[in-house]
């Protein structure tokens, strides 16, 4: 009798653990997709812990990372669904990136501080290339013409040259007097901490900016608020799956990093296009999907918003976070950058800049931006 009593017992809570798993699950809405692709993560800790196959564990580690960026991208937005602007606003910023940011970090580790230059500046031209192309593209193939706010626009823009200034200045500064600030030389290093202040600086007051002063300006957060399906579980949830999804996420990036020079050496391609293409792309795929479903709901200021501002993140917030622990943890990262990633850089913020600044686009515009993308795949995959 007893021995029955425990088994039902045993039955009722498995059955009530699956119940709030199927709870879960129809709450978090990211489509079957992603939701197939977590099979991932078994295979790659398969390939990581039972073989020796470094290869297979990098292009396990990195499809596994793409569902755990859709489901931290939908915790995030979940809680900052229930939280005010501004909090809203800060969080996002915080963990939008955080997949870059744990890959770098890890990356560093390894020292691999040039595949981590190349993931940043493959970043910031992805976001303003590729991710805002599709969203035009694919907006512009159901509506002949969409606007959006170049007045939004126009703030993003002066921000990304910014951006140009601060990353090219300190790689000019080590190209014309030969300072390999890599190693601390003469006053190379002090140049790229400060000009990492004046980043984060111009960032902070971004947000103040855009979150406080003149929030009326960017009425885009407000709009995806009501655009985005209604609240679908409570902060305290998605507070865990995002800590979950961390935790998981910096588990596969170790498995990626430790698999990286070995999937170079036996695909054949450089480490520098791992990390300006292929880590670049899968890190934002949450992002682009996101943005390309509000184009296509003729929603075009939030996907830019998205696009740009991410861009923005990344140079203006990661890369003084991965400065600063570079600094403390003697990593061997700086601000100098190839000729050929500056070149990249100043060319996807020009013609960003030019398509938008009439406030208005279609289908051959996002074309344009995707294949200026590929160009600079292209060229990046013929660089040693």
């Amino acid at each position: 009798m007893i021995p029955f009593i425990v088994t039902k017992k045993k039955m009722e809570s498995n059955v009530h653990f699956f119940t709030v798993i199927q709870r879960i699950i129809r709450a978090i809405r990211i489509g079957k997709f992603f939701y197939g692709m977590l099979i991932f993560i078994p295979i790659s800790i398969y390939f990581a812990l039972f073989t020796d196959n470094k290869t297979m564990t990098f292009i396990t580690s990195i499809l596994s990372i793409i569902p755990l960026a859709r489901f931290m991208g939908y915790a995030t937005k979940e809680i900052s669904l229930q939280t005010n602007p501004t909090v809203s606003g800060l969080f996002s910023a915080t963990f939008g990136n955080a997949i870059e940011l744990i890959i770098a970090i890890i990356a560093l580790s390894k020292g691999l501080a040039m595949v981590v230059q190349a993931s940043i500046i493959g970043s910031i031209i992805g976001n303003m290339l590729l991710l805002v192309g599709l969203s035009i593209f694919f907006g512009g193939l159901r509506y002949k013409n969409q606007r959006f706010n170049n007045e939004t626009i126009a703030v993003s823009s002066t921000m990304l040259i910014i951006v140009i200034a601060g990353l090219s200045i300190p790689s000019v500064y080590n190209f014309l007097f030969d300072v390999n600030i890599m190693k601390g030389e003469n006053h190379g290093q002090m140049l790229g901490i400060a000009v990492a202040v004046v980043l984060a600086g111009i960032y902070i007051a971004g947000l103040i900016f855009s979150l406080r002063t003149h929030k009326d300006l960017f009425d885009a957060s407000d709009e995806m608020k009501a655009t985005h399906e209604k609240v679908t579980m409570s902060v305290r949830l998605a507070a865990f799956i995002l800590l979950l999804s961390i935790v998981i996420v910096s588990i596969e990036s170790e498995f990626l990093v430790t698999g990286i020079e070995s999937a170079a050496e036996t695909i054949g391609i450089t480490k520098t296009f791992i990390g300006i293409v292929i880590i670049a792309i899968i890190t934002n795929i949450a992002e682009k999907t996101t943005a390309v479903h509000f184009a296509r709901e003729n929603k075009l200021d939030i996907s830019i918003e998205i696009g740009l501002s991410s861009a923005i993140q990344i140079a203006l917030f990661v890369i003084p976070i991965l400065l600063l622990i570079s600094q403390i943890f003697g990593f061997n990262f700086s601000l100098v950058f190839t000729p050929f990633e500056i070149l990249a850089l100043i060319l996807a913020v020009l013609i960003v800049n030019y398509l938008s600044a009439d406030g208005r686009c279609n289908w051959l515009e996002g074309a344009q931006l995707i294949s200026v993308y590929a160009i600079i795949a292209i060229a990046f995959f013929f660089v040693p």
